[in-house]
Formats: C-alpha cells, sequence, structure tokens
C-alpha cells in the first residue's frame, strides 16, 4: 500500500510540475515581461525543468515495479 501512495504521489508531482512548465512558459511568451524580469523567470523556467527531470527519473523506478501506471509519454501529454 505504501508504494501505490508513493507512486501516487509522484504522479501529481509529475502532473503539477508540467502544468507550471507549461505557465512559465506562456508567461516568457507575454510581451507583457520585462527585460529585468526575463532572466529571471527563464531560471524560475530551468529550475522547474530540471526538478521534472528529477521526478521523471524518480517515477522510472515505479514503473519498472508497477506496470499498471501511466507511461511518461501519459504523463506529459495529459493536463491537471
Amino acid at each position: 500500500m505504501q508504494t501505490q501512495l508513493s507512486s501516487t504521489a509522484v504522479i501529481y508531482a509529475i502532473l503539477s510540475i508540467n502544468s507550471e512548465i507549461a505557465l512559465q512558459k506562456e508567461f516568457l511568451d507575454s510581451p507583457d515581461i520585462e527585460a529585468e524580469e526575463r532572466d529571471n523567470e527563464a531560471g524560475i523556467l530551468e529550475d522547474l525543468e530540471q526538478t521534472l527531470m528529477e521526478f521523471i527519473e524518480f517515477y522510472k523506478g515505479y514503473l519498472k515495479k508497477e506496470k499498471d501506471l501511466p507511461t511518461i509519454d501519459e504523463l506529459l501529454h495529459s493536463e491537471l
């Protein structure tokens, strides 16, 4: 039971971070962002992308144990 709870938490984390990345990219594409902010916001996007990769690596361990979990591709193309 503990493994199922942990994999579910990781799935929600991946979905949440992926949604935040999409929002951050949209924000960076906005003409409203000032030049001074752009570098900081780009750094935030990089941090989010790195965090997502770390969660994906962690999730791969669950995929090996639990064959009924959604694939990484399915998660990355899902919306929260």
